[in-house]
């Protein structure tokens, strides 16, 4: 059995859940009324749904309580965040031109908890906010475990590094469950296309195109527009050639890896060739593979927004506003797991008072569509630690006089260290 799983786990994830989704489509084409097939969709749908409220809360705790103390890393981490929160902004302007409709069940019963006004909404955020902790972890509040998970999060940075490390130990523990339940991910996607075509057609995949079209349609204008605006406010420069720099040697090997924490290496070497400063790009880069997730906000906006939609939940500016904020927060303590963005739909979900159950259901299609999705997010999200490390890094060096070309190799530290003892 050992060799079996590791051969399992030897073939691609793309591959296996490819191969997952055209078993449950002919399974449904040719012989339908297989119950069992439905049931392991269901099955591991309720895995995902059990694993989320731990994965979420134990992420974010870990993840505050060892942020760096770095020094210059402000305006970096500054960038990370307006990026991943800009990205929110652009998602749910595209969602409200282009909505998607998405084909769940329940959905008629569970209309019937969908907030009314904002004035609802900020209400329901409130109470949730102020939950108990465990029977937020129990109820599956996502709204109060992320509220305790920052409170516990950063009074942590004062307990000693025994401490911190332990959480770090405890977060990896808890990541590694939902690989192995993310290992089951071809046979759960398996039974819900099974349960989907089954029930609505082939039609379906025409509302998977759809979705698929929305988010890649951000993530480009995010990678293309909205990023090299902040890389010129920063530079007053082409942003270009940096952005075009970054995409090629960066997020190729992004798409496929489909793992920011596997793509560390590759941009450490990037920083290197540009000739950036040692000092902080080995802090910047594994920092961003955290919280820089600008793709990961894009994905849980529009899934949760499409969500919305279908069960007739109108978005108001002021909780559009907060939905942004809210995404941004949850992604930053996304999985780096691949599809760890997924899980973190419920957050979002729950302000617009969209049940688990329902939410879970999203989850379970954004693993049918993730072939796509998640290439596109992890490549969106490690290309750009690179782009706003190297821009900072920049912007000092034109104070300082050095002449910059941006996206081009250099030995800028060579020439700072000359003219500094000079």
């Amino acid at each position: 059995m050992g060799k079996i799983w590791e051969t399992w786990n030897s073939w691609s994830l793309i591959w296996r859940i490819l191969g997952g989704l055209i078993l449950g489509t002919v399974l449904a084409l040719t012989v339908p009324g297989l119950e069992w097939v439905s049931l392991i969709g269901d099955l591991f749908v309720g895995a995902l749904k059990a694993a989320a409220p731990l994965l979420v809360f134990v992420l974010v705790i870990n993840a505050l309580c060892n942020a760096s103390h770095a020094a210059g890393m402000g305006r970096i981490i500054l960038l990370y965040v307006l990026s991943t929160f800009i990205a929110g902004v652009v998602a749910v302007i595209a969602c409200k031109f282009f909505p998607v409709t998405l084909t769940l069940a329940g959905v008629e019963a569970a209309e019937n908890t969908a907030p009314s006004g904002v004035a609802e909404v900020i209400s329901n955020l409130l109470q949730k906010i102020v939950s108990n902790p465990f029977g937020s972890l129990t109820e599956a509040n996502f709204l109060g475990i992320l509220t305790w998970a920052v409170l516990i999060g950063i009074a942590l940075r004062m307990a000693s590094d025994s401490t911190k490390s332990f959480m770090g130990d405890v977060a990896e523990a808890v990541s590694q469950v939902v690989r192995w339940i993310i290992a089951f991910a071809p046979f759960g996607v398996c039974g819900l296309v099974y349960t989907a075509v089954t029930t609505s057609g082939l039609e379906i995949f025409t509302e998977y195109g759809m979705l698929i079209a929305v988010l890649v349609v951000v993530m480009l204008l995010i990678a293309l527009v909205t990023n090299p605006i902040l890389v010129w406010v920063n530079i007053r420069q082409n942003p270009y050639p940096l952005v075009l720099r970054c995409l090629k040697d960066s997020a190729i090997m992004a798409f496929f890896t489909r793992s920011s924490a596997a793509n560390i290496p590759v941009n450490m070497e990037l920083c290197r060739n540009l000739g950036l400063n040692e000092d902080t790009y080995s802090v910047s880069i594994p920092l961003g593979a955290t919280i820089n997730m600008a793709g990961a906000c894009v994905t849980i906006t529009v899934l949760s927004l499409a969500a919305a939609t279908t069960m007739g939940i109108s978005v108001d500016p002021v909780t559009a506003i907060i939905l942004c904020v809210l995404s941004a927060v949850s992604a930053c303590g996304a999985s780096g797991v691949p599809g760890g963005s997924l899980l973190l739909i419920p957050v979002a979900c729950s302000l617009l008072g969209i049940d688990s159950t329902i939410a879970m259901q999203v989850v379970g299609i954004g693993f049918i569509i993730g072939v796509i999705q998640d290439s596109c997010e992890t490549a969106l999200n490690s290309s750009s630690d690179v782009v706003f490390t190297a821009s900072v890094e920049y912007a000092d060096l034109k104070k300082r006089g050095i002449a910059i070309q941006p996206g081009a190799d250099h030995e800028l530290y060579v020439q700072h260290g000359a003219s500094a003892s000079a």
